[in-house]
């Protein structure tokens, strides 16, 4: 299974899970289409920082890590090829954010509380976009939805993105779910413990 196919079955799986900026830019990559003409650009900084709390989220165990899988690297391109304006802003504040905290030069626990804090912010910052949202989406003016001044909050996108790009590639998804590409009849199963379960 390619990537490209990995994600329109990850999105078909999920469905609501994901928010609509998402599947908007899932849509985009899946057609090979840029979302805008002035795509972000990423400094090396930030890289780092997308690849540190993208392993904050998905951390190296016994599996592997999100930086282990190309998580960071899928990140980058889906923001800069795929989301529109409103999202490049907030994504660019939550990065400019962390960066004047220098998050890269703290310890462990320090990038945890500060992530935590992140997260404690979105939930408002959600129900301020998802207002945005209903009032716009009342109007028969679409345009107005993608100039509006931000789009889904930071953390939203790092933790959809993170997900969708660990469980989209091969040791993401084979470190999860025993992978079977011809599968047998189907039955119900009772899994053993520790047992993973099927991605067929």
């Amino acid at each position: 299974m390619n990537r490209r196919n990995a994600i329109r079955n990850v999105a078909l799986l999920v469905g609501g899970a994901f928010s609509a900026p998402t599947l908007m830019a899932m849509n985009h990559l899946e057609n090979n289409l840029k979302a805008s003409p002035a795509a972000f650009v990423f400094s090396d900084n930030q890289k780092l920082i997308v690849a540190e709390v993208a392993e904050i989220i998905i951390p190296k165990t016994n599996t592997p890590g999100a930086k282990e899988v190309g998580v960071p690297d899928f990140i980058v391109m889906m923001i800069q090829d795929c989301y529109r304006k409103p999202e490049h802003v907030s994504f660019s504040e939550g990065l400019a954010s962390l960066e004047s905290k220098k998050f890269l030069s703290l310890n462990s626990s320090q990038k945890l509380e500060i992530l935590r804090q992140v997260e404690s912010d979105s939930i408002e910052q959600m129900k301020i976009y998802q207002v945005q949202q209903t009032k716009m989406g009342d109007n028969d003016d679409r345009e107005q939805m993608k100039e509006q001044a931000k789009g889904l909050p930071f953390w939203r996108l790092m933790k959809e993105l993170t997900l969708l790009g660990y469980y989209t590639s091969d040791e993401g998804l084979k470190s999860s779910f025993d992978y079977v590409p011809i599968p047998g009849k189907l039955e119900m199963v009772k899994l053993k413990p520790n047992q993973k379960s099927f991605a067929y």
